[in-house]
């Protein structure tokens, strides 16, 4: 029983670097296998915004006097 990181052992050192290995690459394994990788037709297009003619946006209902 080491209760100290300082005071472990090799083996537990090891122990400890196994297991967070294994970890890791059973994260990195679960997001590989959780992306979507068939194309059912949801592909972007780029859509073309043009300007219209300038305008004032305000909280109140009064006319803007420029």
């Amino acid at each position: 029983m080491n209760h100290s990181i300082y005071s472990a052992d090799r083996s537990t050192h090891l122990k400890i670097v196994v297991v967070a290995l294994v970890a890791g690459i059973a994260v990195a394994g679960l997001g590989i296998s959780a992306r979507t990788t068939s194309d059912d037709g949801y592909t972007q297009t780029a859509r073309v915004i043009k300007a219209g003619k300038p305008m004032t946006v305000s909280s109140s209902d009064a006319m803007t006097v420029r």
